[in-house]
């Protein structure tokens, strides 16, 4: 609960954002204490849906749609399930520590590790955000094109969209708008159906694991890395666990925050891989991807093979993507700085207590939608290459994640396990020797024989 505090003429009284926070939690109590599990399920769930819902956003189905025209179903439909379960252990570490702590990540930096790491992390946060808040704008740009509508008008409209839904001043209002258009992104699903998917190739891909077309190249390394930064990412720490400190998440709360978190990713998953599927078609047909210079090509070229409906589809999904992740990836750079410079961090907030961080997302966004609007960009590149820097960026957030949640002085009994930290350090190891690989043949490109 905030330490902000209201004056009143007759003493000291608990403030806006209290009192909304209080009112949420008196649903959570009735529905424990009357032993309505789903329903208290459903009234807990929301930040780690939208946490991993937020990530499939218009760079990550991007990049799933390059790998499903460039590869096939082959070796990323298991790539991509890994990744997903990787988000997974990720993330449900941020529930725990926003549950023990009731501090956001930015603000447990600062406080742990001192104004040098605090700094860093709000550093490595504000240029991935402000990169990947570009690439959604591109998203939501492509994604109308199809339609034929002008990208101007496109990118005010989303703009409207994140500030409207802001304006509720009410964090269960805006979380639930936000998850009900997060919904949008399982249109991946019935667009891949249109792609009439080789159930039996997909079935022999997850059960062998098939060997890459074309052996271990340059291009190969870029989509991996691409994939990993699509499901794993710095904002993700800052939002989930600014989110479950806002929500008022308690200990109690964390079978069901865990439990809520493992539905987003199953979610985002399934449309992930449909992102790919749908575009597998482009790959059969020899159709090579670096043509494609944005979501409305890729939406156009499908069009012959899986219709106009299909196709609309996509574009739509691309639209929903770009949106979602624009409000929840502004809200985490809110909280985050917030944090950092003490003023207020919910969405319970009125504007003047709240002025400073509802004016960090809204700016943040029109510099990337302002960004986008540059003429001739090389969209889809952009969008690929903000999802292999969002991966070089995770190493060190996911090092200070660590030295957090092992830490008893904080989180006490929800503190790591051996078997935790044994999974977490080989997510950690594998993030930063995919990064390191990759610096190491993009600087030295005759290590592949080139």
């Amino acid at each position: 609960m905030s330490d902000v505090l209201e004056r009143s003429g007759q003493g000291w009284v608990p403030s806006r954002e209290d009192i909304l926070r209080a009112k949420d939690r008196g649903s959570v109590r009735a529905a424990r204490s009357g032993g309505r599990r789903m329903w208290l399920l459903m009234l807990l769930a929301g930040p780690g849906i939208l946490a991993m819902l937020g990530e499939n956003d218009g760079p990550s189905m991007l990049s799933y749609a390059q790998t499903g025209a460039t590869y096939g179903v082959g070796f990323f439909i298991p790539f991509i399930l890994l990744t997903f379960a990787m988000a997974f252990v990720v993330q449900e570490m941020t529930v725990r520590i926003g549950a023990a702590t009731h501090r956001g990540h930015a603000k447990l930096i600062f406080d742990r590790f001192g104004p040098f790491w605090g700094y860093f992390a709000m550093g490595d946060l504000a240029v991935g955000n402000l990169l990947t808040l570009i690439t959604e704008f591109i998203a939501i740009r492509a994604g109308t094109a199809y339609f034929g509508i002008p990208a101007w008008i496109a990118v005010t409209g989303g703009i409207v969209v994140v500030a409207a839904a802001m304006s509720s001043r009410r964090y269960f209002t805006w979380e639930r708008a936000v998850l009900t258009l997060a919904l949008g992104n399982l249109l991946f699903i019935p667009a891949a159906l249109f792609a009439h998917p080789d159930y039996a190739a997909i079935g022999h891909a997850l059960g062998s694991w098939a060997p890459l077309p074309g052996g271990f190249t340059i291009g190969f390394l870029t989509l991996v890395m691409a994939n990993i930064g699509a499901t794993v990412t710095p904002w993700m720490l800052f939002f989930q666990q600014g989110a479950v400190v806002d929500k008022g998440l308690t200990k109690r709360d964390v079978p069901q925050g865990r439990e809520e978190t493992a539905v987003g990713a199953a979610l985002a998953a399934v449309a992930g891989l449909a992102a790919l599927i749908v575009c597998v078609p482009l790959y059969t047909h020899g159709v090579h991807s670096a043509s494609l210079n944005s979501g409305a090509d890729f939406a156009t070229a499908l069009r012959p093979y899986i219709g106009t409906t299909g196709a609309a589809l996509f574009a739509l999904g691309l639209i929903e993507a770009g949106l979602v992740a624009a409000m929840t990836i502004s809200t985490s750079s809110a909280y985050a700085f917030g944090e950092a410079f003490h003023s207020g961090r919910s969405l319970n907030l009125d504007f003047p207590q709240g002025r400073m961080f509802y004016l960090t997302a809204f700016l943040s966004v029109v510099v990337a939608a302002a960004v986008v609007m540059v003429p001739h960009a090389p969209l889809l590149a952009i969008t690929i290459t903000v999802n292999v820097i969002a991966t070089m960026l995770m190493g060190p957030a996911m090092l200070l994640l660590l030295i957090l949640i092992n830490d008893r002085e904080i989180v006490g009994e929800l503190a790591n396990n051996a078997w935790q930290n044994i999974v977490a350090g080989f997510i950690v190891i594998g993030i930063v020797l995919a990064g390191a690989l990759y610096g190491l043949i993009t600087v030295f490109p005759r290590l592949l024989g080139g």
